[in-house]
């Protein structure tokens, strides 16, 4: 009989407080109830509210889940790589603190990582207000044409990775733009996305970290690194992997690990 999967989920959370011990233990639950051996990485990006004693206290009784801190607010970007880096197991999945996916459709993903080494969700119904959904179709759009992504929900925050091809594609941003960064590095490598349709729902707590500033900002990173990766790129060799393998993520101080999760 085949072993169960192993997955580490990096869930990062800015100022969550008001759900983030739900999300958190309905992630656990979930992963559970699909019967892998799992560790659930929430990084607390220099919040200041209760949301790292919050994951403390969940964690008291839930050993898999583990707490990374920032010091400060370091941006969505820098929290995926922090939880990227800390990572143990062959896949690493991530997904946002505000509730808006059924954790159980990870199933979905990871089954489609025995064919592709990079497995991403595309909203089916999504559940966010009609300016944000537009705004999200341009661009996809956009990122489409200029950075080959070449998937139908860029940012959706259901994503597994193999763990040996996550490695070379670990983000520069610090902010938002890591989706299309990520995706279009893996594109560049010649390697190929599975895409599957995962369940949305609105979010239940909290507000969103996404405003309207963030909108012209992701639109001049994204100009800037279609100009030096894509336009002014130089040829890229493709690692081969013989079989899948856990290499070793360079060691940067990003976060510290919290002693008391």
């Amino acid at each position: 009989m085949a072993a169960p999967p192993r997955l580490s989920l990096i869930m990062p959370a800015y100022n969550e407080a008001a759900g983030i011990a739900e999300a958190v233990t309905e992630a656990h639950v979930a992963l559970a109830r699909l019967g892998y051996e799992f560790e659930l990485l929430v990084v607390d990006d220099g919040s200041t509210d209760e949301t790292a004693e919050l994951v403390r206290e969940v964690a008291r009784s839930r050993p898999r889940v583990r707490l990374l801190t920032h010091d400060t607010n370091r941006g969505y970007g820098a929290a995926l790589r922090t939880g990227f880096e800390a990572a143990r197991y062959e896949l690493v999945a991530f997904t946002d603190a505000d509730g808006q996916f059924f954790l159980e459709d990870l199933d979905d993903l990871i089954m489609l990582t025995r064919r592709f080494p990079i497995a991403v969700g595309w909203r089916v119904d999504r559940q966010d207000p009609w300016r944000r959904r537009f705004l999200s179709w341009g661009y996809n759009v956009l990122a489409g044409t200029l950075l080959g992504t070449g998937v139908r929900d860029c940012d959706c925050a259901l994503k597994v990775f193999r763990r040996e091809v996550l490695a070379y594609l670990l983000p520069e941003s610090a902010r938002f733009f890591v989706n299309s960064e990520m995706l279009c590095r893996a594109r560049r490598f010649g390697w190929r996305v599975g895409e599957v349709g995962v369940r949305h729902r609105p979010r239940r707590r909290g507000t969103s970290k996404v405003s309207l500033a963030e909108v012209p900002r992701n639109l001049a990173t994204l100009v800037r690194f279609w100009w030096r990766h894509v336009v002014w790129a130089k040829p890229v060799a493709t690692p081969v992997f013989s079989e899948p393998v856990v290499l070793p993520f360079p060691r940067r101080q990003t976060a510290t690990p919290d002693r008391a999760a």
